[in-house]
């Protein structure tokens, strides 16, 4: 079934902020780029006809970056070790383009998704470009609601995802910890709940990285840091090979959480054990190997991606 469900006008746009996200493979490493042509860029960034006129931001932003094969790998392997069985039902908030819910319905026959977010925009992108693209069958098995997530009531889940850092738009303790709080109601009695976060001290840096892709380069920027509050405002631009530019095609107003934080706060809220994941070393490179292990010990690196699961 797919279902697209009104909220309240007045949440939208708390939603925008809701919808965009950022994945966890892009933040290692973030060094200051200088942009030696700035102005000649943004001369070319408006004009007609241009790549950055003719692109699409959602598709841009699946290119660059999500990776849901991954993100599934880790959540079925996870979930499967910890209950000793296979999840069937997942829910992901901030859903955006739903693209996760896709990936979820494709993997078997008798898994459903309820993909959650509150921008109509975004929703109505992902089910014309992603969930048109599944087998009738398998469409059939996915429910789009555009709802907050605080407020949302929908059928008990086995995962529940908070990805690419989505919930740090939360700025408070109070509100961080009432929405895990309705995280742990809505879950099923063997429910976890899935969520990433990043750090290190580049985290607390005003830095710009670009990721080159094929016909693009991804920009990651954080403008702002304020070291009292936690505030951040980050974005994420795409450059062009003609040099046409979408500047702020995505802007984030979080709140950089820390690891004893969110263990805290997903405790207060009652959840049974919450678990950090944290990622190993490849013995040649020095670098991060994508595998993932719970851990209680992790290293002071620039920067670091790491998963938590708070049982329930």
């Amino acid at each position: 079934m797919i279902l697209i469900k009104s909220t309240d006008l007045s949440d939208i746009n708390q939603g925008k902020a809701l919808s965009q996200q950022i994945s966890h493979n892009l933040i290692a490493h973030m060094k200051f780029a200088k942009n030696n042509h700035k102005n000649q860029r943004r001369k070319h960034s408006q004009e007609p006809g241009s790549m950055s006129a003719k692109a699409d931001r959602h598709k841009l932003y699946e290119l660059s970056v999500q990776d849901v094969s991954h993100e599934y790998s880790f959540i079925n392997k996870t979930f499967r070790e910890i209950r000793g069985y296979n999840a069937h039902v997942l829910r992901e908030d901030f859903c955006g383009t739903a693209k996760m819910c896709c990936e979820w319905v494709s993997k078997r026959d008798r898994n459903t998704a309820i993909g959650v977010d509150i921008d109509p925009e975004v929703l109505s992108w992902g089910k014309k470009h992603n969930l048109r693209k599944l087998k009738s069958a398998a469409r059939k098995r996915i429910t789009l609601l555009r709802e907050n997530v605080m407020k949302v009531r929908s059928k008990p889940a086995q995962v529940i995802m908070a990805m690419n850092f989505s919930y740090q738009l939360f700025k408070q303790r109070d509100t961080l910890r009432k929405y895990f709080k309705t995280v742990r109601k809505s879950l099923a009695n063997d429910g976890i709940f899935f969520l990433d976060a990043f750090g290190g001290y580049e985290a607390y840096s005003e830095t710009r990285e670009k990721t080159k892709h094929k016909g693009f380069t991804y920009i990651w920027e954080q403008e702002s840091y304020n070291p009292i509050t936690g505030d951040m405002t980050c974005h994420i631009h795409f450059n062009f090979p003609d040099k046409s530019r979408m500047k702020k095609a995505f802007t984030y107003e979080w709140r950089l959480w820390t690891l004893p934080e969110l263990r805290e706060l997903l405790e207060e809220a009652g959840f049974s054990k919450v678990t950090v994941y944290w990622e190993g070393t490849d013995d040649e490179s020095g670098e991060g190997n994508g595998k993932y292990s719970p851990s209680f010990q992790g290293d002071a690196d620039p920067s670091w991606v790491c998963y938590l699961t708070a049982e329930k």
